[in-house]
Parts: C-alpha cells; sequence; structure tokens
C-alpha cells in the first residue's frame, strides 16, 4: 500500500519514522516550507523533513495546496493512501485523490476536543480521561467518520509535555492498526454526529493565545493548577509577585501541586522559609510552585530556585497585573 505522510512538528516526525521503521512504504512526504529561525535568521526545516532527508524519501513543500504543480506532483507518486499528522487544513482536491482516502491521528476521544490544542485543554478542563482518534479526513476540521480510538488515562499532576510524549508512542500502535484495517479491508467507520446526542456539550480547543497563560488568582486551587500544567512547557502559565515595598517579580510556573486545607492566612499571600517550600495561599487551599522560572532566566525546580532568589519581607501575588 503507497502512503503519502503529510505532517510538520515533532510528534508527527515520530510517527513517521515508526512507521518506516515497520516498512510501510511512504512514496513521498508533505511538510512546511522552511522558514528562517533564530537570531542569523538561518532556514530551519521541520522536524519531518528531517526524517524525510535521512531516508531519502521524496519530499515537497507546496507553499500553497492548490497549486496545480503540487497535485501533479502527488498525483505522480499513485499513493493509495494519504496519512495526516498535525498538519494545517487539506483542500478537498487533495483529500480526495487517493483512491483508499485521506486519514487522520487527532489527540483526543473525538467529537470532543476539535481543534488546534486538544492535549493542552483537556488538562485545563480538568479532564481524566483522555484519547486518540484516527478518522477519514472530510470538508470540515476533525469532523470525519471516526476509524479507531485509543484512550489514555491523564495523571492528576501530568503535563500537556509528558501527556504528548505518552501519546506519540500510543500513537504508533494506533496509526498501524488503523493501516492495517484498512489495506485489508476490513475498516468500519463510525459517523461522529451518530455520538453526538447534544452539539452545546462538546468540548472545542481552540488555539491557544498568549492571554491563557495569565493566571487568574481568584479561581479555585484545582482550576490554577490544572491551568499550570495544562500550558506546560509551551507556552507557560504566567504571573507577576510584588512584595510590600512594591518590588516585583515577574515568573511563569511550570509545575504546581495543590493541597486542599483549610487556613487563616491571608488569600494570595506568598509563603515561604527560602530553603524547602514556596506555596501560594488561596481561599481553599495552598498551590506549591514546584517548578518556575523568573524572567530571563532558566527554568528551576523549587529548591533551586529558592537557593538564587530570596524572599524578604511580605510578598504575595500581584492581583493588579
Amino acid at each position: 500500500m503507497r502512503i503519502v505522510f503529510f505532517g510538520t512538528p515533532d510528534f508527527a516526525a515520530e510517527q513517521l519514522e515508526y512507521l518506516i521503521k515497520q516498512g510501510v512504504e511512504i512514496v513521498a512526504i508533505v511538510t512546511a516550507p522552511d522558514k528562517p529561525a533564530g537570531r542569523g535568521k538561518k532556514l530551519s526545516q521541520s522536524s519531518v523533513k528531517a526524517v524525510a532527508l535521512k531516508y531519502m524519501i521524496p519530499v515537497f513543500q507546496p507553499t500553497n495546496l492548490k497549486d496545480p504543480s503540487f497535485i501533479n506532483d502527488l498525483k505522480s507518486v499513485c499513493a493509495d493512501l494519504f496519512v495526516v499528522i498535525a498538519f494545517r487544513m487539506l483542500p478537498e482536491v487533495i483529500w480526495k485523490l487517493p483512491p483508499l482516502g485521506t486519514f487522520n491521528l487527532h489527540a483526543s476521544l473525538l467529537p470532543h476536543y476539535r481543534g488546534a490544542a486538544p492535549i493542552n485543554r483537556a488538562i485545563i478542563n480538568g479532564e481524566s480521561r483522555t484519547g486518540l482518534t484516527t478518522f477519514f479526513i472530510n470538508e470540515t476540521i476533525d469532523t470525519g467518520h471516526i476509524l479507531k480510538q485509543v484512550e489514555i488515562e491523564i495523571g492528576a499532576n501530568e503535563t500537556s509535555g509528558e501527556l504528548h510524549d505518552r501519546m506519540i508512542e500510543e500513537g504508533k500502535k494506533l496509526i498501524i492498526n488503523t493501516l492495517q484495517d484498512i489495506e485489508h479491508g476490513r475498516s468500519t467507520v463510525l459517523a461522529q454526529a451518530s455520538v453526538i446526542t447534544d452539539s452545546t456539550l462538546l468540548k472545542t480547543a481552540p488555539k491557544l493565545y498568549k492571554e491563557d497563560g495569565k493566571i487568574i488568582w481568584g479561581k479555585e486551587g484545582n482550576e490554577i493548577h490544572n491551568q499550570i500544567r495544562g500550558l506546560s512547557p509551551h507556552p507557560g502559565a504566567f504571573t507577576q509577585l510584588i512584595d510590600n515595598e512594591g518590588n516585583t517579580l515577574d515568573i511563569k510556573i511550570y509545575r504546581s501541586e495543590f493541597e486542599s486545607k483549610f487556613h487563616d492566612e491571608a488569600q494570595f499571600t506568598l509563603m515561604t522559609d527560602n530553603r524547602t517550600y514556596l506555596k501560594v495561599a488561596l481561599r481553599d487551599g495552598y498551590l506549591h510552585l514546584n517548578q518556575l522560572q523568573q524572567a530571563g532566566k532558566k527554568t528551576l525546580f523549587q529548591k533551586e530556585f529558592l537557593n538564587g532568589f530570596k524572599f524578604s519581607g511580605k510578598w504575595s501575588v500581584n492581583l493588579a497585573y
């Protein structure tokens, strides 16, 4: 079965290399054009392109997916199936080309968490489970017929980065199983509409923006904890600390732990012995800041941070930030 693979980031590159090592016939690869990166603005290639070059597989990098020359290139490789992982939306003229169709791997249990940030949004919303879905692409993003799914538990303190890495491994097995079913004519599909009882209850996964990272300290402790781990390591949850003299400290928080506990401390007070603990007093307990980064500095675990920064006077989170 001849396959064209579409993808760009590390998540897709890991899947691609696994397929190649399993003997899947990848006849061409489509990825994003090289882009200037870094201070020197040197052209940087995608992770998927690096795999393509490593295995000497033809690679296409169209800027316009509807370009007739690109479409002719795809036709020339006579593929049976297209596989898409972490790539931009394909026009109908592309996904309708192969006789066996075009399927995508999505990092959620569709129809929930359609959109650009399913891993982050599931954790931010406090989900205890999520999953992966393979589905045939159609004219609307993430709405095509479901091929296969696998459920994945989410740990209480697991970050989006950790879940992302586990999903890479689970995705490898799911894609291989999906390919085998399609190749041997035993695949079955499930229309997403058939499992939606009320579309207003669907959870979505819109793209993340910078403002999504700002911590709103008036929320419950677990909500703040979920926001922090859902945005770790990228783009990171951020806030500002302030002391009683008006000195401020901008930080990002990458790991936290919420301790539900009754206390009589003033809300939003920063508590520390400058050696072994650093936590914020909230209405319903304490939020422990376990890994953080001062603006312009390295990311450090709590004790390392306290070795280099000593809090004196009274500090709290800056609610006016």
